[in-house]
């Protein structure tokens, strides 16, 4: 009875891995918009979305598990139009997700309006959502997730930009995650929502916003951060800049729509770059009732009328913060064309503290830089950490910079990659996640990476001199 059960399993296994299916849509194709094959695909199925701009599609619903929804040959452009626009029954955006375990991949999401203002271009109503490689532009609402139980949401190395509506001022956000249990945030660009919207809103159990650029420069949007019913958020390696025509007066809120999440409500804070343009203004805004304020090695330049922080925690642990009412002083590469990036001299450099502590499996201690446009590198702390959300490392007239001596190619790559160390001997290749974890280790300079998923991974490269560090893609 076991051995035939066993084989049972196997051969249901077989059946459903067999029958994944890859839909095809372009202007080419048997299928010319997602709204024709979304009523197809069954559970596991890849849907392939060709590049070309694909205008006035209706609502398309995903209703199953485990899809693969891609744009390739570049990024289509999935661009809203008067149907969506009218659409009294199903009026949510271009995309609703209401199937578990999406992967949404290198698409446009643009100009989705509906008739209650809340038009998204992903409207997520299942569990655990991935959207990587994605853009979001001038939608109503980039991505809108609705309270969904036990639900992950990652969001990654996407941009989102002009979110908003002028029909609803204030209730429309680049992106506005609802109660989920937890929000990834990270390698992300979102930028200049419109109307008084957030640039990122969530009120999620568990927030982790880690190494992106989340900026206002001159649109009017409202706070760059608003997280308004606390729980445990860890901000880290993030540039977080409010502009000169934010309608708000801080750049990021906690919990000041009361304290409803889980407990505790910690808000840990540690190696950004805030910025604030505006003349007037406050930097942090927490609800009376926080439980913990850790802020650590952090730039907060501009003014500050309203105060640096408003509101109390039970237990504040603050230091190594560098606090300027002016930006010019800190020493960054172009402040006025938004690079942080610091320049020698800057007070900023070596005046760090080591933070041993993780969160639920989140370091304190930065190990990346946000790259634009939604990108991310390895951090090279030199001596002690630096200040904020870039170290500075010399010239490579000066620095012994690994980069300089390392080649990778061909990189993006699908399978075999070679790697020069320019002299070195070799000892051993290490590829890994970009959370740091080991997935096969090669000791020739020669190797397959053909086993990997569709991403992006860092090399790890020791030899007997030094150890060199940089990211691949593979498609």
């Amino acid at each position: 009875m076991k051995i035939h059960f066993l084989s049972l399993l196997v051969s249901l296994f077989c059946f459903q891995s067999a029958h994944a299916a890859t839909w095809r849509v372009g202007p080419t194709r048997t299928y010319l918009f997602c709204s024709q094959v979304a009523p197809l695909v069954q559970n596991g199925d890849t849907v392939l979305i060709d590049y070309a701009i694909y205008v006035n599609d209706p609502q398309v619903k995903w209703t199953k598990n485990n899809l693969l929804i891609k744009g390739v040959g570049g990024r289509p452009r999935l661009q809203a139009g008067s149907i969506i626009a009218n659409d009294a029954v199903n009026g949510k955006g271009i995309f609703v997700i209401s199937g578990a375990n999406v992967t949404v991949e290198n698409i446009e999401f643009a100009n989705a309006v509906v008739i209650d203002n809340n038009g998204a271009g992903i409207r997520q109503e299942g569990p655990n959502l991935l959207v990587r490689y994605c853009k979001f532009t001038s939608n109503e609402m980039g991505i809108l997730c609705g309270n969904i139980a036990n639900c992950k949401t990652v969001v990654e190395y996407s941009e989102f930009i002009n979110g908003g509506s002028a029909l609803n001022p204030g209730y429309q956000h680049n992106i506005y995650i609802n109660h989920i249990d937890t929000l990834v945030f990270r390698y992300n660009y979102t930028h200049d929502a419109i109307a008084e919207g957030h640039e990122l809103k969530s009120r999620a159990n568990y927030n982790f916003i880690l190494y992106n650029r989340i900026s206002n420069e001159q649109s009017e949007d409202s706070r760059t951060i608003d997280l308004p019913n606390g729980g445990t958020s860890v901000l880290v390696g993030n540039i977080i800049e409010q502009g000169p025509n934010s309608a708000n007066s801080n750049l990021l809120g906690y919990g000041l729509e009361g304290l409803s999440n889980a407990v505790p409500h910690n808000l840990w804070i540690c190696n950004n770059t805030f910025i604030n343009k505006k003349t007037t203004g406050s930097f942090i805004n927490i609800a009376a009732g926080t439980d913990t304020l850790f802020l650590k090695n952090n730039i907060l330049a501009g003014a500050k009328t309203g105060g640096l922080i408003i509101g109390t925690a039970t237990v504040l642990d603050s230091s190594h913060n560098i606090v300027n009412n002016n930006i010019a002083p800190l020493g960054f590469a172009d402040a006025a064309l938004y690079d942080y990036h610091l320049e020698a001299g800057s007070p900023a450099i070596d005046a760090g503290i080591a933070i041993s502590k993780n969160i639920r499996g989140y370091a304190l201690l930065p190990d990346r830089i946000y790259k634009d446009t939604c990108d991310v590198e390895m951090r090279n702390n030199e001596n002690a950490i630096d200040i904020g959300a870039f170290e500075y490392n010399q010239p490579l007239a000066v620095a012994d910079v690994n980069a300089a001596r390392l080649i990778v190619f061909p990189n993006p790559a699908s399978d075999m990659v070679h790697v020069d160390v320019n002299g070195e001997n070799l000892q051993r290749i290490e590829i890994c996640d970009l959370n740091g974890r080991l997935l096969r280790a090669h000791a020739t300079a020669d190797f397959s990476i053909a086993h990997l998923a569709a991403g992006m991974y860092m090399v790890v490269v020791r030899t007997d001199k030094t150890t060199h560090t940089c990211s691949i893609i593979k498609n």
